[in-house]
């Protein structure tokens, strides 16, 4: 699926259909495209009469609202290209640390069970990763699905936003793999106060967290986890 934030292509990616209009927004959002510009519109922009053209383009639209910006023709990837200092630094200059209290550990715990009865797709085929914003009692909120990790991710923070829900201070995200630097990044971005992956963070991830002022936990299981940040 392609993204274009007022007629510029800013990414391509591979998904599984569904929630496009959300996967749109969080993008966007999440990658500091929006700079605090109100959404307008989302629509499907194809321009081919084939529904594979169709529904592959979705437009996000400010009105100019939006800082314009550059075109990108490579397809995001789902591995942690960005890496270093540097990186965390460009996302303190724009970010701000987070201000939410910490979850109760016992409750992040339970997020794997309290979760996997929503993810339904997975249940079916087993190759898909899910993502779910929680609050403070353990209640699931938003769940998502997707072939990629960081678009199921995309589609909860772009749910939250449509609904004016971020910054999501009081509210922790579930996501079912590692916790890659982007999926911090996303995080930090969203305004969540916690992040419960199933399996482990990688080192970049665990700084930015740090830097954050994010809960992280990873290797997450009924009854354990490691707590990865604060420190």
């Amino acid at each position: 699926m392609s993204i274009r934030l007022d007629d510029v292509l800013v990414a391509t990616t591979m998904r599984t259909p569904g929630a496009d209009f959300e996967l749109a927004a969080g993008y966007c959002h999440a990658e500091g495209l929006l700079a605090g510009a109100p959404i307008a519109t989302i629509r499907y922009c194809g321009t081919g009469s084939a529904v594979e053209t169709e529904f592959n383009v979705v437009s996000v639209e400010t009105r100019g609202l939006a800082p314009t910006p550059t075109a990108r023709l490579a397809m995001t990837s789902s591995s942690c290209g960005l890496c270093g200092a540097e990186a965390i630094d460009a996302l303190t200059d724009r970010l701000d640390p987070l201000p939410g209290p910490a979850f109760p550990v016992d409750l992040l715990m339970s997020m794997p069970e309290l979760v996997e009865p929503h993810q339904r797709l997975f249940a079916d085929t087993g190759a898909v990763h899910g993502a779910a914003a929680f609050d403070r009692n353990g209640s699931v909120l938003v769940v998502r699905e997707d072939i990629g990790r960081h678009n199921a991710v995309d589609k909860v923070v772009g749910r939250l936003l449509l609904d004016d829900r971020l910054p999501a201070s009081d509210l922790g995200l579930f996501v079912s793999g590692r916790a890659s630097f982007e999926m911090v990044q996303k995080a930090w971005a969203a305004g969540f106060s916690a992040v419960v992956a199933v399996s482990a963070p990688s080192a970049l991830a665990v700084q930015t967290a740090r830097r954050a002022g994010l809960q992280l936990i990873g290797f997450t299981r009924p009854g354990s986890c490691n707590v990865y940040s604060p420190a």
